[in-house]
């Protein structure tokens, strides 16, 4: 086994003026190590194409999942879905990406715009078996997997973008990957790229999306764990048991909170040197300890790296200011969401005295809460989190 893992990021725009989207994207993990991603796009639009996507890709990605073969899927899904009265079929169209203990990826497709691997800054052109299932033509690429390897599997509202506004055919293919090879040195997340493809087929559109309009990037990186320690222990003689286990971890490491600063400088014989800028006036400066990646206040900056985590699983925006910015929040949010993998959190179980007066907005709860919320947050973002308590 590999120290490779899949970074996944996906969202929707809904058509102007619907409710609900007629894309789904579905993401199942197997106990054999693999990965499972469909994007499905129910025909039409509205709540008809909402219920098609969905039992689409839920369907597909379950029975994939369980090891099931493609013609079983497809089966299945013709004789679950109803039939549209419009069109006369039966289902939606998907794409299939399969990523099997990192080191390969499956990938299925039947009339959706066709994925884009980038591999080495440009595009890949993918080996392409063709099949046919029940009468439809399914495309089948089998791909020997490398770090940073990209792929981009897209619904039909990407290729439509600014059909009949700015553009007069829609944005090809072509100009698409053309315009996503430019990121790919920069080190984005799948997230990132995700938002930055979809955020220009919004502005094509002039913000008013004419289809719906779905992409899911998938790339494969290196294991990156960090760190995160806030809070003292509970039983003070327990620090040095705390740290030790702390600093022990490979990769970086994240001190929040003054109390919890002391202790980490005081086992590692290192000075705390302040650095008084303020980039955020809302946000406390952080600090600096010979030994330690980054030293910041607590609560407040982890409440503010929550409102940032949150977003992030929307659509993103606030990704505009942590993702340049140098207080301490968005210097953490940067670590935890672009470069970590693997996050274990060590939290101190000490009651803070600062904390426990009524008249302030914080109390020992409240940071229990933070640390639960942000791990649940960074779940779904498809991290490893581990939290130890003190």
């Amino acid at each position: 086994m590999n120290d490779l893992c899949a970074d996944i990021g996906y969202h929707s725009i809904n058509k102007y003026g619907e409710e609900l989207c007629g894309d789904n994207v579905q993401v199942v993990e197997s106990a054999d190590n693999s990965i499972t991603i469909v994007l499905a796009d129910g025909l039409g639009s509205g709540v008809k194409a909402n219920i098609l996507s969905m039992l689409t890709s839920k369907i597909i990605s379950t029975m994939m999942a369980e090891g099931l073969k493609i013609e079983d899927c497809v089966e299945t899904i013709a004789q679950t879905l109803p039939v549209c009265s419009e069109r006369g079929v039966a289902y939606s169209t998907f794409t299939i990406i399969s990523i099997i203990n990192n080191e390969e990826a499956e990938i299925i497709q039947y009339d959706n715009p066709p994925v884009i691997m980038l591999r080495d800054g440009e595009e890949y052109k993918m080996p392409i078996t063709e099949m046919f299932i029940d009468g439809k033509k399914i495309l089948r690429s089998h791909i020997e997997l490398r770090e940073n390897d990209v792929f981009i599997a897209m619904s039909d509202g990407c290729i439509h973008a600014g059909v009949g506004e700015s553009l007069n055919f829609g944005w090809d293919r072509k100009e698409i990957v053309s315009y996503m090879e430019t990121f790919f040195d920069v080190g984005f997340t799948a997230k990132t790229l995700n938002t930055i493809l979809l955020d220009e087929c919004c502005k094509l559109y002039g913000g008013k999306p004419g289809d719906d309009t779905t992409a899911c990037t998938v790339r494969i990186r290196k294991r990156e764990p960090m760190n995160l320690l806030i809070g003292p222990p509970s039983n003070r003689d327990d620090c040095n048991k705390m740290m030790s286990l702390f600093f022990a971890k490979q990769g970086k490491h994240i001190v929040c909170g003054g109390t919890t600063s002391t202790i980490a400088a005081k086992y590692l014989n290192k000075p705390i040197r302040a650095v008084m800028e303020f980039p955020d006036p809302e946000i406390p400066p952080i600090a600096t300890i010979e030994g330690v990646d980054l030293v910041t206040e607590g609560v407040i900056t982890i409440n503010k790296v929550l409102h940032y985590a949150r977003n992030y699983l929307e659509d993103n925006e606030s990704y505009t200011q942590w993702s340049y910015k140098h207080d301490g929040a968005s210097m953490i949010a940067r670590l935890l969401f672009e470069e970590a993998t693997d996050i274990n959190f060590y939290v101190g179980m000490a009651m803070n005295p600062a904390h426990q007066n009524p008249d302030l907005p914080i109390n020992f709860n409240i940071k229990m809460r933070l640390v639960e919320e942000l791990s649940e947050c960074l779940k779904k973002m498809g991290k490893r989190i581990k939290v130890s308590y003190f």
